[in-house]
């Protein structure tokens, strides 16, 4: 039981937070009564404490008072004023644990005067279990500390560990905003399927389902997606037709040039908070 008898507070209740506590508490890794959230809105915590038993505050430095791991899941832009709030109690965690998108290592030591520090990136089918997380940590967390990371994040769904902070960034671009762009693939699917002639109901059932079904084939098949795609593609047939027009269209460097995007933007935001750090 890596978390047993371990208190655990969460600066910021939104949405990944919350999925990170339905996991641990439904899991049966964490009681109600281990976890304490802080958030600003006090509705907010008038939920959390009717799910899963939590106790609430809205005192950032109530909530790290004697807690061992300390969860940041606040928006990254307002970090600094985070760090204030606790007033030095994050000092004496085991554990800092972050889920803040570009917010450096570095940028969390000073901020809060603790070494051991893991930093993840994690995804929103988090909410359902089914997310994958990326992380890292620092060389001062102890194997304890790293079990209890590890046990923690895969509550959301999978985890993979990275020895060097810059694939944080490269996670952020591909897996974090990740969703994102297939989200955007299934609503222009839905979109044609509309301007075919079905209803909408039907196209998104219809698309829904393909990508669902498609996902959990590759998954099971343990095939890389090019000969999955073979298996679907006849000569001179519907789908070579339209893979030809997409090939075409460059859906391939437009998808790259995206996701590089979101990497580069990933490490302007990294690079924000340490010259305001500095």
């Amino acid at each position: 039981m890596a978390l047993q008898n371990t208190r655990v507070a969460f600066i910021g209740s939104g949405v990944m937070a919350e999925a990170m506590m339905k996991g641990l508490v439904d899991q049966g890794l964490l009681t109600g009564d281990q976890i304490i959230a802080s958030d600003p809105r006090r509705e907010r915590g008038h939920e959390l404490v009717a799910r899963y038993g939590v106790n609430f505050t809205q005192n950032n430095a109530e909530a790290t008072r004697n807690a061992e791991i300390v969860v940041l899941s606040t928006k990254p832009q307002v970090v600094n004023d985070v760090a204030k709030s606790v007033d030095g109690n994050a000092r004496d965690a085991k554990l800092i644990l972050s889920i803040l998108a570009g917010v450096r290592i570095s940028t969390l030591n000073k901020s809060f005067g603790n070494a051991s520090v893991v930093r993840s990136m994690p995804n929103t089918p988090a909410q359902i279990g089914q997310g994958i997380t990326v992380w890292t940590a620092t060389p001062e967390v102890p194997e304890p500390q790293r079990e209890q990371a590890r046990t923690m994040l895969q509550a959301l769904g999978e985890e993979i560990y990275v020895e060097d902070e810059k694939f944080l960034d490269m996670a952020t671009a591909l897996s974090g905003s990740g969703p994102a762009y297939v989200f955007l693939f299934m609503e222009a699917l839905i979109d044609v399927g509309v301007h075919l002639g079905f209803s909408r109901r039907d196209a998104e059932q219809l698309v829904l389902q393909t990508v669902r079904g498609s996902v959990d084939y590759a998954i099971q098949s343990n095939m890389h997606p090019a000969p999955l795609r073979n298996q679907v593609t006849s000569p001179g047939g519907t789908s070579a037709a339209a893979l030809y027009e997409l090939e075409k269209g460059g859906l391939r460097t437009v998808i790259a040039d995206g996701v590089w995007a979101a990497y580069r933007r990933s490490v302007e935001l990294g690079d924000a908070q340490e010259k305001n750090k500095s």
